[in-house]
């Protein structure tokens, strides 16, 4: 369906295209959190978890960008029909990605716990979790640029792959935890990691729903 017709369709539309911007924009910041976040928790680098730590300030500057073009567009544009539709999947967006950093600020307070402490008896598989979740984000952020909710609904759907590595991986670390007292503490910290992890993988169906409803009007769960 086009957009309706608009007094001021020019500005309108340079406004969409910022406020999308921004929104990539966060989610190309998030990657790059959740690959520092893991790295500094594997590699026991506080400096790099300081870094993750201080970075979302950014993050969460551009969601209060977003909110502010999105705010000033409705109060002085009046959007009605898909172009209303697409300001407000945005701001759900910006706000879903706002919490794909918490959760990752979340994973570099723990890192920097577990900086100085022995590592677990045997190795998990975070990184293999991280990395899957982080190709989540990737591909979601590329569906948007694309405006393709099939491929949308495709990444979804791929998030029960996520589900089970993070089930084996509390599996592996109750185990570990059974088996060796001194393992309590950092594989409790570790399986709040995996949770995070978990979290933000499903904040990226969300916005596979934001996505489907900007694009169709459609709300669809997919979850």
């Amino acid at each position: 369906m086009e957009p309706l017709a608009h007094p001021h369709r020019p500005s309108f539309e340079s406004e969409q295209r910022r406020v999308r911007d921004l929104v990539l924009e966060m989610g190309e910041m998030v990657d790059v959190a959740i690959a520092r976040a893991t790295r500094a928790l594997v590699d026991r680098d506080v400096a790099l978890a300081s870094r993750v730590i201080r970075g979302d300030d950014l993050v969460n500057a551009r969601q209060a960008d977003v909110h502010g073009h999105c705010l000033s567009v409705i109060l002085t544009q009046a959007p009605v029909a898909r172009d209303l539709r697409e300001i407000l999947g945005f701001l759900h967006m910006s706000d879903e990605l706002e919490r794909m950093a918490d959760h990752c600020v979340n994973i570099a307070r723990i890192a920097r716990n577990l900086a100085d402490l022995p590592p677990l008896g045997a190795p998990v598989d975070l990184h293999i979790l991280s990395r899957t979740v982080a190709e989540q984000v990737r591909d979601m952020l590329n569906a948007l640029v694309a405006r393709d909710i099939d491929r949308a609904r495709e990444i979804a759907a791929r998030d029960d792959r996520v589900d089970r590595i993070y089930h084996r991986i509390v599996d592996d670390i109750l185990q570990l935890m059974v088996g060796d007292s001194r393992n309590v503490y950092p594989g409790t910290q570790l399986i709040l990691v995996s949770m995070n992890l978990e979290r933000i993988a499903d904040r990226v169906t969300n916005l596979a729903e934001d996505l489907v409803f900007l694009e169709t009007g459609a709300v669809e769960e997919l979850g």
